[in-house]
C-alpha cells in the first residue's frame, strides 16, 4: 500500500486537509469544501447491478475494476464507496471491499473498525433512546405516550434476537415497553448522514425527527429532547468522509453506509459531492440490484444532493443470469444457453427501467472462469440486438488490466451520449401515488394491497403534511417481487405493504413490504464461524 498521503495527493487534495488514521488510512477535512466552491462538478456514474443472487454479481468489484481502470488509460476517476457494516461481514456476504484484484484496502480494517463511524452512529442512536427513557422516568414533562414510541435502538450486528424486546423491566418507577433494535446501517440516523449536504444540515435535519407521540396524538421531534448539541459532539469525526486506496493504488472516498433493501443504499452526499469537485469522473454504486439502490439513487439522493447521474454501469454474470432461467445453483459452472436465453429477462427488465430515468447505461458481464464461449457469443449477440452496449470485465483475476475494456467503453458512453436524467414520480404526489409509481413501474406489479395499519399510517402521515416525502421502500432484495423466491422478471403480481414508517429527518417515507425485516438475522453456517474453519 502506498501512503496515505500520496493516494490524497492523487485525489487532489492538498496535505493540510488530511486527517491521518494511520499510514493507510485518513479522513479528510470538510473545511476543503470552501477551496473548491468555485470547481465545476465532474461527471457522476452509477454502477448497479441485476437482481442478486447466491451466484454472486460483483457489483462493488466492478465499481472497483471500472476506477482503476479509468485511471489505467489515463482518465483520473474517483471512486466513492459505503462503508461496510458488521451485520454482512459476520453473517452471509462476509467484506465489502470487493474481491481478488479489484479490492480497496485495508481489507480488514475497512470490515472492521475502520475509522469509528459506526460507533459514533451507533451511540448516537442508542442516546436518543436513553434519553427518551430517562424522560419518561423523570417525570415526563413532554407527556410522551410510551405505547407510540417509535425511535428504535440499534446494534450494528445481525441479531434477530433483538427484533422484539421489553425495556424498563424490574423498575417500580419505570414503565416497561415493548421495543425493538435495528441494525445501524437501517436507523434513520444512518440515512440523515448520507443525505445531508453539510453538518448544519445534518443538525437541522436530526431536530426534525419524530422520536415518539404524545397522548393527544401529536408528534414528539427529537429538538424538544435538546439533545442535538450532544449528538453533534458524538458525530463530529463522522461528518469526515474516509479516504482508502484500491489495490493499484487509485483514491477511493468511503461514508456512510445504509442498507438498500431497508434504507436508501447510498453512500454519503458529502463524499459524492467532494468527489465531484476534485475529478473529472466520479464512480458510486447502489446497493442490491437497480430496482433498490439505483431507484433510490435516482429518485432520492440525486434530487436531495442536487447532482446529475450521466451514465449507468449494469452489472451482472452469466452465472446469475442463468440462476434467474431457473438452473441450480450447483450446476451453474455447466453450459446451460437455454437457462441463460430465459434469465436475460431480468437483465432487461433492470435496463428497461433504468431507460426510464433518460439516463445512457452498459452492461458490464463480470467474467467467471466457468463462462463457455457458447454462453458470451449468446449474451453478447442478444445485448446488441436489444441495443445495449455491452462489455465484459475479469479485474478480479487482472486487476485494472482486465478492466480495460469497460473504462473505455464508459469513456465513449460519457462522451457520447448526453444524460436527460429525470426521477420517475413527483414529490408533491400523493404519498399512495408514489409507492405505487415505484411498484408498478419498477417492480412491474400489477397491484399493491396495503394492511389497515399502512392505509391509517399514511393517512396521519399525510395529515402531519408529510405528503411530499421520499419514498424509500422496504423490499426484498432478492427478487422484483416481495417474496425472495421469485427469481426471473416477474410482471402482473400483487404486493403487499404491511407498515409504513417516517422518517421526518431524512425527509422519506419507507413502506414495509412482505417479511422484510429492519434487524436482519444470522444464517445456520456465519461468515464469522466459516473463519474459524478457514484458519
Amino acid at each position: 500500500m502506498k501512503n496515505i498521503y500520496e493516494i490524497a495527493k492523487k485525489a487532489n487534495i492538498s496535505e493540510e486537509f488530511v486527517i491521518p488514521y494511520g499510514l493507510d488510512k485518513c479522513k479528510i477535512d470538510l473545511s476543503i469544501e470552501k477551496s473548491l466552491s468555485s470547481k465545476s462538478n465532474g461527471k457522476l456514474v452509477l454502477v448497479t447491478a441485476i437482481t442478486p443472487t447466491k451466484a454472486g454479481e460483483g457489483k462493488t468489484t466492478t465499481s472497483i475494476a471500472l476506477a482503476d481502470g479509468l485511471n489505467k488509460i489515463g482518465i483520473p476517476a474517483l471512486l466513492c464507496l459505503r462503508e461496510p457494516s458488521l451485520g454482512p461481514v459476520f453473517g452471509i456476504k462476509g467484506g465489502a471491499t470487493g474481491g481478488g484484484k479489484a479490492s480497496v484496502v485495508p481489507i480488514d480494517d475497512i470490515n472492521l473498525h475502520f475509522t469509528g463511524d459506526m460507533h459514533a452512529l451507533t451511540s448516537s442512536i442508542n442516546l436518543i433512546s436513553a434519553i427518551i427513557d430517562n424522560h419518561i422516568y423523570q417525570g415526563n414533562e413532554l407527556r410522551i405516550d410510551s405505547n407510540r414510541i417509535v425511535w428504535k435502538r440499534a446494534l450494528d450486528m445481525n441479531d434477530r434476537a433483538l427484533r422484539s424486546v421489553t425495556v424498563s423491566q424490574n423498575d417500580k418507577k419505570a414503565t416497561p415497553r415493548n421495543d425493538e433494535f435495528v441494525i445501524t446501517v437501517a436507523s434513520e440516523l444512518m440515512a440523515i448522514l448520507c443525505l445531508s449536504t453539510s453538518k448544519e444540515d445534518f443538525k437541522n435535519r436530526i431536530n426534525e425527527i419524530v422520536i415518539a407521540y404524545d397522548f393527544d396524538g401529536k408528534p414528539v421531534r427529537l429538538r424538544q429532547l435538546r439533545i442535538s448539541n450532544a449528538i453533534m459532539k458524538l458525530m463530529n469525526a463522522a461528518f469526515n468522509p474516509n479516504l482508502v486506496q484500491t489495490m493499484e493504488g487509485n483514491p477511493c472516498l468511503m461514508h456512510g453506509g445504509p442498507f438498500a433493501n431497508i434504507a436508501h443504499g447510498c453512500n454519503s452526499l458529502i463524499a459524492t459531492r467532494l468527489a465531484l469537485k476534485l475529478s473529472p469522473i466520479v464512480v458510486t454504486e447502489a446497493g442490491f440490484g437497480a430496482d433498490l439502490g439505483a431507484e433510490k439513487f435516482l429518485d432520492i439522493a440525486c434530487r436531495v444532493g442536487e447532482v446529475v447521474p450521466d451514465a449507468v454501469v449494469m452489472v451482472a454474470t452469466i452465472r446469475a443470469l442463468k440462476m434467474h432461467g431457473g438452473q441450480a445453483f450447483e450446476d451453474l459452472t455447466n453450459e446451460n444457453v437455454e437457462a441463460l436465453k430465459l434469465g436475460v429477462s431480468n437483465l432487461k427488465q433492470h435496463m428497461d427501467n433504468m431507460a426510464k430515468y433518460h439516463v445512457p447505461a452498459v452492461v458490464c458481464i463480470n467474467h467467471f472462469s466457468s463462462d463457455t464461449e457458447k454462453e458470451t457469443e449468446f449474451l453478447k449477440k442478444w445485448c446488441t440486438e436489444q441495443g445495449f452496449k455491452v462489455c465484459f470485465c475479469d479485474a478480479f483475476e487482472k486487476g485494472a488490466e482486465g478492466a480495460v475494456e469497460l473504462a473505455h467503453t464508459v469513456d465513449d458512453l460519457l462522451k457520447t451520449t448526453k444524460t436527460n436524467y429525470s426521477p420517475i414520480y413527483k414529490l408533491d404526489d400523493s404519498i399512495k401515488n408514489k409507492i405505487e409509481t415505484i411498484c408498478k413501474e419498477i417492480y412491474r406489479a400489477g397491484k399493491v394491497e396495503y394492511s389497515d395499519l399502512a392505509l391509517k399510517q399514511i393517512v396521519e402521515y399525510e395529515k402531519l403534511g408529510f405528503s411530499s416525502s421520499y419514498i424509500c421502500i422496504a423490499k426484498t432484495p432478492q427478487s422484483f417481487t416481495d417474496d425472495a423466491k421469485v427469481l426471473g422478471a416477474p410482471q402482473g403480481f400483487t404486493i403487499t405493504i404491511r407498515e409504513v414508517r417516517l422518517s421526518a429527518g431524512a425527509k422519506f417515507i419507507v413502506p414495509l413490504t412482505g417479511s422484510i425485516m429492519t434487524m436482519p438475522g444470522l444464517p445456520k453456517i456465519p461468515a464469522a464461524v466459516k473463519m474459524e474453519d478457514a484458519d
